[in-house]
């Protein structure tokens, strides 16, 4: 994966002020982050992993809290409080479950916009700060909820702006790491997700017994936890330098630069890079507001953003936030439904942890397009299985395995890559705003998926119970045929290297073999 850690680092340290070091040093800037491996950058930005993974945790609160709220569907004392008798048990009406559940995805979709323009304006730290903020008043209101209509508010105004995590977390990781570990800290994002979803399921799993309303109420109050956690941290979390460039604090970017790297690193030609590459974005009229997004080459870029994200939801994710209570109505007892919804995604977070070294070996599209197409196969034998006459036991247990198997595969492709993808595709002057739009579509397909499954799974609606399998199965396998066509590969390419192959309209399956001529700074137009 490179040579010796002595070898790439022994360069001089530039410390001489330079008013044109802007360009001086760039080629060694570039062969130096090329020249890196994964464990050599990981030694050389401990500062910037650590700081990553650190603002990536509103992620955590963001997947909390809509899996918090699939468990409670299955649990008896919620049931009880908020739910109506049907066939001899209580249930929550599939109109209340979709009104509830649909407070994060209503949330993705107006907080990630919202969220783009603080972002831009105040900056990833700050925005980030006042999120955290918010959400540690509005989890009061769903703490002290007693009726639906009080949750309700809760969840929708809770939902708000949890949906900023999901643009401030990839844009700031994609900022403050070097290549060698971009992906890496980009897809950690998806591990929060996989994180947050579990720690509701154990959490709601050992409440569930309670007989009062502790039962609900302590899985509401740990979302505190978080908060209490990042708050007291934010007076420290350095600034993008990719944001700080842009506004032209250069000073304040090289600060932030040698906060981020161990004094081995030349930060003066880092900073180049960044200062070279937003140059260049701006002689190619990139721009930097939503519109910007869809001019030009942008277009295309924001077309893979989109188009990844939306994946995640077509090819059924949204399940997991109903695992526990899928299980429970597929026929397993409500201990084992909760103990397999653990399982769910316990095998999920086991899977994001495998990707790595996937992403690191094999790239982008190969991950994506290979597992979205397991994944196909997979959906399809559940629904194959769920028209076998009867339903036998048998069959309920493979269905439910298939499904962690689903998610095993999910969770090392086109759930971790995701995320890799949106961060890289976009260009650096629309990055906070491409994320914004590629998570609000993602979160309108989820509007559409909180108002569908419930209907599709309850046992007073539809009740398709595994022949879901059939609906998202066909609906991946048209998200596969955009993908090969689509998703480039985009491992080991520097920012401005991607600005280059996108402005010289590469052919997607040609991306990860394209040769830049000389110096990627130079003749970028030409051939």
């Amino acid at each position: 994966m490179g040579g010796k850690l002595s070898e790439v680092t022994a360069q001089p340290v530039d410390t001489k002020p330079r008013g044109t070091s802007i360009d001086g040093g760039l080629d060694d800037a570039l062969q130096f982050e090329h020249s890196l491996s994964f464990w050599q950058a990981c030694k050389l930005y401990p500062s910037a992993i650590g700081w990553s993974t650190f603002v990536s945790l509103g992620v955590i609160m963001l997947a909390f809290d809509p899996q918090l709220l699939g468990n409670l569907y299955a649990m008896p004392k919620f049931q009880e409080d908020f739910g109506y008798l049907y066939d001899g048990a209580y249930i929550i009406s599939a109109p209340w479950q979709t009104g509830l559940s649909m407070g994060n995805p209503v949330g993705q979709v107006v907080g990630a916009l919202v969220a783009g323009y603080p972002m831009e304006r105040y900056g990833r730290k700050w925005t980030f700060g006042v999120c955290v903020a918010l959400t540690a008043g509005l989890i009061f209101i769903q703490f002290f909820a007693r009726s639906l209509e009080v949750l309700l508010a809760g969840e929708l105004l809770g939902g708000l702006v949890l949906g900023c995590y999901a643009v401030i977390a990839p844009a700031y990781s994609s900022e403050v790491c070097p290549l060698a570990i971009r992906g890496i800290l980009t897809s950690y994002v998806n591990l929060c997700f996989v994180m947050g979803q579990l720690l509701a399921n154990g959490i709601c799993a050992g409440t569930s017994k309670l007989t009062d309303h502790w039962a609900y109420s302590i899985p509401f109050a740990l979302q505190w936890f978080w908060c209490l956690i990042i708050i007291p941290g934010l007076l420290w979390v350095p600034e993008s330098p990719w944001w700080l460039v842009r506004k032209g604090r250069l000073e304040e970017a090289e600060t932030v630069l040698r906060r981020l790297a161990s004094e081995k690193v030349n930060v003066k030609q880092t900073l180049a890079v960044i200062v070279e590459t937003d140059r260049l974005e701006r002689e190619l009229e990139m721009g930097s507001t939503y519109w910007d997004c869809f001019k030009g080459v942008n277009l295309r870029r924001t077309e893979i953003s989109i188009g990844v994200y939306c994946t995640q939801v077509l090819s059924g994710i949204y399940l997991i936030n109903y695992g526990t209570y899928f299980f429970q109505l597929a026929g397993l007892p409500t201990e084992d439904a909760f103990s397999m919804g653990i399982g769910f995604l316990a095998v999920g977070f086991v899977g994001t942890l495998v990707s790595w070294p996937l992403i690191i070996r094999f790239g982008r599209r190969t991950i994506y397009n290979s597992g979205l197409f397991f994944l196909i196969v997979l959906q399809l034998i559940i629904g194959i299985l769920d028209c076998i006459p009867g339903r036998p036991t048998s069959v309920i247990w493979a269905q439910s395995s298939l499904m962690l198997i689903w998610n095993f595969f999910y969770d090392i492709s086109i759930g971790p890559v995701c995320f890799v993808i949106i961060s890289e595709a976009s260009a650096t002057r629309v990055r906070s705003k491409s994320i914004a739009l590629a998570t609000a579509a993602q979160g309108a397909l989820g509007c559409i998926m909180t108002v569908a499954i419930p209907y599709m799974i309850n046992p007073d609606q539809a009740n398709m119970q595994g022949k879901l399998g059939f609906f998202f199965g066909g609906l991946a396998a048209v998200c596969f045929v955009w993908a090969y066509f689509r998703v480039p590969e985009t491992k080991g390419r520097t920012y401005e290297e991607l600005d280059i192959l996108f402005e010289r309209k590469v052919p997607t399956r040609a991306f990860g073999d394209y040769v830049i001529e000389g110096g990627s700074h130079e003749g970028a137009f030409q051939d």
